[in-house]
C-alpha cells in the first residue's frame, strides 16, 4: 500500500461520511476532496478541470433549461389534470391511469420538475376525491426514477456514466440503449407498485395545522407548504436565529420532517434541506417566491400560475420531440456517413433546443442561470476528477483485485452483482452521481483484470446508481415527497427495499444476456 493509495482511501472515506452526515452540499464536499488530491499531486490542474468541460456535464446543464421550458409552457400541469380521474374512484384505478404515463414523461425530462409540478396537484386532487395522498406521492417519485433509467437523458447519472465511458475510450450509450434492461425494471416496478403500494404505504396523516385553523377571512392569510431547497439561506440554522418571518413575511406554524409534525418550541429547531414548513402567508408569498431556488416546492392548495396558451404548450412539446428524434436518428450509421463533419448526438440537439427555447421565450432567457442546479453540475464535474484520482493512485486496481479475490471461483456474473450492491449502497447513503464516480473506475479495473467486456459493468452502474428507493436521502424527488406527504423514513424502507431487490435481480439476469462478457 503506497502513500497515494492510503491518502485517496482516507479522503474517499471522509467524503462518504461527510455526504452521509449532510455536512455540506455534495458539490462542495466533492470539490474539497478534489482540491486535496490536487495538493497531494495525485491530480494535475488539467485533470482536475477536465470534468467542467465534459459534454455529459454540459448536456445535463442544458437539459435543466429544456425541462424548465416544458414546465413553464404549462404542458405538464395539463397532462396530469387530464390523467386524474374525477368523481368516485379507487387507489388502484387512479394509479393505473397515472403511473405509466408519468414514468414515460420522466424518461425524457428531469425528474425534479415533474415531481414538483405533479405532487401538489395530486395531493389536492386526492383530498377532493377523499383518497389518502400518501398512497400516491412515494409512487410518484419512484415511477419518475423508473422512467429515468430507460433513456440516456432520463437521469443525470446516465449522462455521467456515458461521459466517463467516452473518456475511457469506449463507445458510449445510444439514446435508448439502456432501455433494453431499464424498461423491464420499470414495468416490473410499476406492477409491484400497483399490487403492493396501497397495502405498504400509510393512510393519510392529518396535518397539525389545517387550512381552517387560522381566520383567513379576517387577515387574508393562507396555509402554504414550503419545501426547503439546498439554496435556502437558513439551512443548519435554528428557526429563531434565522427569523423566517423577517426574511419572507410569513409565520411558520409547523415543521414536517421524517413523518413528524413539530408545532412546539419551533424557534429551537435546526432547519434542514428537505424540511417542509407550514406557514401562514398572504397571496403575495407564492407569487414572490414561487420561482425562487431557495424553495424546492411551494403548495398552497390551488393553482399558482396562469395556464399559458395552447400554442406555447404545443411548440414546447414539438421542440422536445424533435430533440429526442434528432438525437436518436443522429446515431444511425447512414446519418453519420451523410454528415461526417457534424456529430448529431444528444449534445448537438439539446444545444439547439435550448437556444430556440430561449429566443422564443419558452423560458425567460434573462433568468436562465436560476433554473440550473449548479450543485449537481459541480458534483458531476468533480466526479470525473475523483474517478481519475482513483485510477492515478492505484486505488481502483487494488480494490478491484480485492473484490476479484473474494469472488474468483464464481465468475464475472457474481462480480457484476458485487458492483451493483456497492453502487446501490453508495447511492442510498450519498448521491447517485457520487456513487457512479466511485463505482466506475472499479468496474473498469475489474473488467480489465478479468479480461472481459466492461460494458455490462457500465450498464449495471447506471441501474444501481438510479435505484434509490430505500431511503429518502439518495434522490431529491424522494426528499420532496417525504415532506409534502409527511412520510417517515421507515415508509421508504418498507416499500422501497423490495423495489431495490427487483432492480437487482432483473439487472443481474438480463444485462449479461444483452451485453455479453
Amino acid at each position: 500500500m503506497t502513500f497515494e493509495i492510503i491518502f485517496v482511501l482516507l479522503a474517499l472515506l471522509g467524503m462518504v461520511v461527510a455526504l452521509a452526515l449532510d455536512k455540506m452540499r455534495p458539490g462542495m464536499v466533492l470539490f474539497s476532496v478534489v482540491v486535496l488530491f490536487l495538493c497531494a499531486g495525485i491530480l494535475t490542474p488539467k485533470e482536475m478541470l477536465e470534468g467542467f468541460s465534459n459534454k455529459g456535464m454540459i448536456t445535463v446543464a442544458m437539459l435543466f433549461l429544456v425541462s424548465e421550458g416544458i414546465r413553464q409552457s404549462g404542458a405538464l400541469g395539463q397532462v396530469i389534470k387530464k390523467l386524474l380521474p374525477q368523481g368516485k374512484t379507487t387507489v388502484f384505478k387512479a394509479q393505473f391511469r397515472m403511473l405509466p404515463t408519468i414514468s414515460f414523461i420522466s424518461a425524457f425530462l428531469n425528474n425534479t420538475p415533474v415531481v414538483v409540478i405533479f405532487a401538489p396537484i395530486i395531493k389536492r386532487w386526492a383530498e377532493s376525491v377523499k383518497l389518502p395522498a400518501t398512497k400516491f406521492l412515494i409512487p410518484l417519485s419512484y415511477v419518475t426514477i423508473l422512467g429515468g433509467i430507460c433513456t440516456l437523458i432520463g437521469t443525470s447519472t446516465n449522462l455521467v456514466v456515458h461521459g466517463m465511458i467516452l473518456e475511457a475510450g469506449y463507445e458510449g450509450f445510444t439514446m435508448f440503449e439502456l432501455g433494453k434492461v431499464g424498461i423491464f425494471i420499470a414495468i416490473a416496478g410499476i406492477i409491484y407498485l400497483f399490487l403492493f403500494s396501497s397495502k405498504l404505504l400509510p393512510d393519510v396523516r392529518t396535518d397539525a395545522v389545517k387550512q381552517d385553523d387560522e381566520p383567513e377571512e379576517d387577515v387574508g392569510l393562507h396555509r402554504v407548504e414550503a419545501v426547503l431547497g439546498p439554496r435556502f439561506p437558513g439551512i443548519n440554522k435554528k428557526l429563531g436565529e434565522f427569523n423566517f418571518q423577517r426574511h419572507y413575511g410569513a409565520a411558520v406554524k409547523e415543521i414536517k420532517r421524517s413523518g413528524q409534525s413539530i408545532t412546539t418550541n419551533l424557534d429551537n429547531e435546526v432547519l434542514r434541506e428537505g424540511d417542509t414548513l407550514v406557514v401562514m402567508a398572504d397571496d403575495s408569498f407564492v407569487q414572490t417566491w414561487g420561482e425562487s431556488s431557495v424553495f424546492v416546492l411551494l403548495a398552497n392548495g390551488k393553482d399558482n400560475e396562469p395556464v399559458p396558451g395552447k400554442g406555447k404548450r404545443w411548440f414546447a412539446l414539438l421542440l422536445l420531440i424533435l430533440m429526442i428524434t434528432g438525437a436518436t436518428v443522429g446515431e444511425l450509421p447512414v446519418v453519420k456517413e451523410a454528415f461526417p463533419n457534424i456529430k448529431l448526438d444528444m449534445f448537438f440537439f439539446v444545444s439547439v433546443t435550448t437556444i430556440i427555447m430561449a429566443w422564443t421565450k419558452i423560458f425567460p432567457a434573462r433568468k436562465y442561470t436560476k433554473y440550473i442546479s449548479w450543485d449537481i453540475l459541480i458534483t458531476i464535474a468533480c466526479a470525473f476528477a475523483i474517478s481519475k484520482a482513483m485510477v492515478n493512485s492505484g486505488v481502483a486496481d487494488v480494490v478491484a483485485s480485492y473484490i476479484i479475490g473474494m469472488t474468483e471461483h464464481y465468475g464475472p456474473q457474481v462480480l457484476l452483482a458485487a458492483v451493483f450492491i456497492i453502487t446501490n449502497l453508495f447511492t442510498e447513503l450519498i448521491t447517485n452521481n457520487a456513487a457512479a464516480a466511485l463505482a466506475f473506475p472499479l468496474a473498469l479495473s475489474i473488467s480489465s483484470q478479468m479480461g472481459v467486456s466492461p460494458m455490462p459493468f457500465f450498464v449495471v452502474i447506471c441501474m444501481a446508481a438510479s435505484a434509490s428507493f430505500s431511503t429518502p436521502i439518495g434522490y431529491q424527488t424522494n426528499l420532496i415527497v417525504q415532506g409534502i406527504g409527511n412520510y417517515k423514513f421507515t415508509d421508504f424502507v418498507r416499500i422501497g427495499l423490495p423495489l431495490n431487490i427487483i432492480a437487482f435481480l432483473i439487472s443481474i439476469f438480463l444485462i449479461p444476456l444483452i451485453w455479453p462478457f
